[in-house]
C-alpha cells in the first residue's frame, strides 16, 4: 500500500508539474519576443548603447553603413569601472616602468591579480601572467573576487611591463565567458589600476585592435570602438549621462535629449540598438523622455552571436518585465 501511495504522489506531482509548464512557458515565450521585438523606423539617427559587447557593436557598425545613417550616438552614463570586463580574448597591459624606476630593490616580490570570472564551475575563465612578455604564471579565476599572488625574483625596475591574457572566450549553452581584472599590485606597497594605466589589445598582440583605458564613461569607450571599426569621427557622438547607480537607461535618454537642444541636425527619425529583452525598457524611456515628437524605432540584437538559448534568458526577461513596471511609474513626472 505505501508503493502505491508514493507512486501515485509522484504521478499527481509530475502531474502538476507539467501542467505549471504548459501554463507559464506560453506567457514566457510571449513576454520574451514581446520584450526583444524589433521595430525599425526609417531614420537619419542611430543611437547605439555604450554598455553592449564587441559582438554587438559589430552589428551596430554594420546596420550604421548598410542603412546610410548620418550620424551615430553612443549613450551610457559617466563611470569609472573598478573591473576591466574581457568581452573578448586578449591582453591587458600594465605598463610599469615609470612607476616602479625608482624601485631599486633586488630579491623575491609579491605580484598580485584581482580578478574574477563571470562564471563558475567548469566554464570558469583562464588567464596567463607575463612579465616583461615571459609567461609567469597562469591561473582559472573564480565566480568569487580573488587575489593572485605569484612570487618573481629580480629587480623591479627591470620590469617595463606586467600582462594578462585571457584566452578561453566561449559561447555555449552555458552563456558566454568573460574575465574581470581590477588591478596589479606589488609588495602591498604599488597599486595599479587598470584605469589610465593599461592598454588592451583585442585578440592579438598586434596593436591593430588596441584600446587605452582613458575613458570616464561606456558612452565614450563605445564611441572608440566604433572609431577602431572604421566610422568617420565627424559621424559619431558620444553622449554621457549622469553618474548613476540605478535608473541608468533614464540618464543616458535625458544626456541624449541634452545633445538634441544643443544640435542642429535635421532628425528624421530615430532608431535605437539595444540587446534582447531590454529593448522595450528603452524604447519606452526614450519615447517618454522626447514626448513622441520623433518617430523611433528600436532595433533589438540578439545576447550572443550564436542566439541560443539559456536559463539565464529566462532571468532576464523576468528582471526586464519587473523594469517595464518600474520604469513606467519613474517615468510619469517626465
Amino acid at each position: 500500500m505505501r508503493k502505491r501511495g508514493l507512486f501515485i504522489s509522484v504521478i499527481i506531482f509530475v502531474s502538476v508539474l507539467s501542467l505549471t509548464y504548459l501554463l507559464i512557458n506560453p506567457a514566457f515565450n510571449y513576454m520574451s519576443g514581446y520584450l526583444s521585438k524589433s521595430e525599425e523606423v526609417k531614420a537619419n539617427i542611430l543611437i547605439v548603447e555604450g554598455w553592449l559587447p564587441d559582438h554587438a557593436l559589430e552589428m551596430a557598425y554594420n546596420e550604421f553603413h548598410r542603412h546610410n545613417y548620418e550620424y551615430i550616438v553612443t549613450t551610457g552614463i559617466i563611470s569609472y569601472e573598478s573591473y576591466f570586463k574581457f568581452y573578448n580574448n586578449g591582453y591587458l597591459i600594465f605598463y610599469t616602468q615609470k612607476l616602479l624606476s625608482g624601485m631599486g630593490e633586488s630579491g623575491t616580490h609579491s605580484i598580485e591579480v584581482d580578478a574574477f570570472s563571470e562564471l563558475g564551475g567548469g566554464n570558469r575563465a583562464h588567464f596567463n601572467l607575463f612579465i616583461n612578455d615571459s609567461l609567469v604564471a597562469d591561473y582559472i579565476a573564480e565566480i568569487r573576487k580573488k587575489i593572485f599572488r605569484f612570487s618573481w625574483k629580480g629587480n623591479l625596475k627591470e620590469i617595463d611591463s606586467i600582462m594578462v591574457q585571457f584566452d578561453n572566450d566561449s559561447l555555449g549553452d552555458f552563456e558566454d565567458r568573460n574575465l574581470f581584472v581590477k588591478e596589479i599590485k606589488i609588495d602591498d606597497k604599488i597599486t595599479i589600476p587598470y584605469l589610465n594605466n593599461s592598454e588592451y589589445d583585442m585578440l592579438k598582440l598586434d596593436g591593430k585592435q588596441r584600446f587605452i583605458n582613458n575613458y570616464n564613461s561606456n558612452a565614450e569607450f563605445a564611441r572608440y570602438r566604433l572609431l577602431l571599426m572604421g566610422i568617420d569621427s565627424s559621424q559619431i557622438v558620444a553622449t554621457s549621462g549622469e553618474s548613476v547607480k540605478i535608473n541608468r537607461t533614464l540618464a543616458s535618454a535625458l544626456a541624449f535629449r541634452d545633445w538634441l537642444k544643443k544640435t542642429n541636425v535635421n532628425i528624421k527619425g530615430i532608431n535605437i540598438i539595444s540587446q534582447g529583452a531590454h529593448a522595450r525598457r528603452t524604447l519606452m524611456t526614450y519615447n517618454k523622455i522626447l514626448d513622441e515628437k520623433y518617430k523611433i524605432g528600436i532595433i533589438s540584437l540578439p545576447e550572443n552571436k550564436n542566439q541560443f538559448y539559456s536559463k539565464r534568458s529566462v532571468f532576464k526577461t523576468l528582471r526586464e518585465t519587473l523594469g517595464i513596471i518600474y520604469y513606467w511609474f519613474i517615468l510619469i513626472p517626465y
